[in-house]
């Protein structure tokens, strides 16, 4: 690399692959610890940044609205134009992350060489086959080694502000939830799609048992998609259960999941969330691999069942979502109790 000032990472488009990211943006200020560095990143993904050492100005790439179309994208490329960038650093694969850092003449742009955009960067990675099957917090590490950097420890971190701790307090307060309360965390949806999600109903009979057994109030976390399933979830547990999903930002979630003493969901953002939080978690795995996205850390326990179909990475499933069928209530509470008695 030439002399690097002022670096721009892209970042990953999703929470869950954005907190497997934070061990590579660590990285990059570990390697050029006087140098300004700014990420580029989609609103809904940009409160993991905001408090993040490191991190000198997040800069919201707006998709759906002032950056859309080709149009939006000369836009943003003109305001990238104007801090005069010597690297810009791609985490995801996408052509269109590479076309932006070429429109606004950034010198050195880096990324993994896929999605025929070659052409478009200054430095190309190859995509090692035995990296691509590995952990992604490893895929986005090993891109930096490539590149000469230093990289940091590869399990993701994350702090939580006082802000967001305040106003999860406060969220709590309004339901009723005292601070001496015992509180467990569910993330019940998935974005990609329904093969990754655990069926309502036994997360329903799942919150109603712990809520018996062990005198917890139930925190029900998720986007505006996941209402639907979680009104379910709640119907059936009751008034011990609390739907907050689509009703916070992710920097209040954040502060909620950190208030929770443990938290049970499918593969899902919120699952690497906690995981990078330190909060004692189980996670339910059915389509995707939990080699490949699994929550990392000792305090993470996975169910996962190995039927032939399994991993499929398919966002539906046509054969009745069998590797979740196998999971029952049964097993996730007995890993939950198992985590319960561990702590105390």
């Amino acid at each position: 690399m030439k002399e690097v000032r002022k670096i721009l990472i892209r970042s990953a488009n999703w929470v869950g692959d954005a907190v497997m990211s934070l061990p590579a943006v660590a990285s990059v200020r570990q390697s050029y610890p006087r140098a300004e560095v700014f990420i580029l990143t989609k609103p809904w993904v940009a409160d993991l940044f905001k408090d993040l050492p490191g991190i000198d100005r997040v800069v919201l790439y707006q998709s759906s609205g002032i950056h859309e179309g080709l149009r939006g994208k000369w836009r943003l490329a003109r305001e990238l134009r104007l801090e005069k960038f010597d690297l810009a650093l791609h985490l995801p694969n996408s052509f269109e992350s590479a076309l932006v850092s070429f429109l606004a003449g950034i010198p050195q742009r880096a990324g993994y060489n896929t999605d025929g955009r070659g052409a478009l960067l200054t430095h190309r990675v190859p995509v090692d086959r035995k990296i691509k099957r590995g952990h992604q917090v490893e895929y986005y590490l090993y891109l930096l080694r490539s590149l000469g950097f230093q990289t940091t420890g590869g399990i993701p971190a994350l702090e939580t502000s006082p802000k967001s701790l305040e106003e999860a307090e406060q969220i709590l307060e309004s339901w009723g939830v005292k601070k001496s309360d015992l509180l467990i965390g569910l993330s019940p949806g998935a974005k990609y799609g329904s093969a990754k999600e655990w069926f309502p109903e036994r997360y329903g009979e799942l919150a109603t048992r712990i809520s018996r057994e062990m005198r917890a109030r139930i925190l029900i976390l998720g986007s505006l998609g996941d209402r639907p399933v979680a009104f379910r979830i709640s119907q059936k547990a009751g008034p011990a259960a609390i739907d907050l999903t689509g009703k916070t930002t992710l920097a209040q979630a954040i502060g909620l999941i950190a208030r929770c003493r443990l938290f049970i969901t499918n593969d899902s953002g919120l699952m690497h969330v906690a995981s990078a939080l330190r909060v004692p978690l189980v996670a339910i795995f059915g389509s995707t691999d939990p080699l490949r996205t699994g929550p990392l850390g000792e305090n993470s326990r996975v169910l996962y069942k190995s039927i032939p179909c399994a991993p499929c990475l398919k966002a539906e499933c046509r054969e009745d979502r069998k590797c979740m069928e196998l999971i029952t209530v049964d097993d996730v509470y007995g890993e939950v109790k198992k985590i319960w008695n561990s702590k105390n």
